[in-house]
């Protein structure tokens, strides 16, 4: 029974804070691609609209280039955060037990091949179950 109780221990915290940190990095990035999409499709669907009335000077879209920077600054996050995870990980190519406040969830870093032959390095593919 104590097996089932393993993912409550106090050491494993850092990891769980780290994941949840992830998680909402990653809930950000999508939004963010979200939110690209739909200013590149704008110029196309304000076009296809023909209003008398003037759109207001206060509800201009950002600038598909500050998006664009959003989007980099938030996939170089994710990257970091999930190289600190990687890190953070007991083991590796296993699932590991951790609390995200809803029941044992589980995260894992498990190898995936090599693209280079000559690369000796490893690279994890890092999973989340929810």
């Amino acid at each position: 029974m104590a097996s089932n109780l393993d993912y409550l221990d106090p050491a494993l915290q850092p990891l769980a804070d780290k994941v949840q940190a992830y998680i909402q990095a990653e809930k950000e990035f999508q939004r963010a691609e979200v939110e690209a999409v739909a200013t590149t499709h704008q110029p196309a669907d304000a076009a296809s609209h023909t209003s008398p009335q003037p759109a207001a000077s206060g509800s201009a879209a950002q600038p598909l280039e500050q998006i664009q920077l959003k989007l980099q600054h938030l996939r170089e996050e994710l990257q970091q955060l999930r190289q600190e995870v990687v890190a953070l990980l007991p083991v590796r190519d296993e699932w590991v037990k951790i609390n995200l406040g809803y029941g044992p969830s589980r995260v894992g870093a498990f190898s995936t091949p090599a693209i280079n032959a000559t690369d000796a390095t490893p690279e994890y593919d890092l999973r989340v179950v929810v």
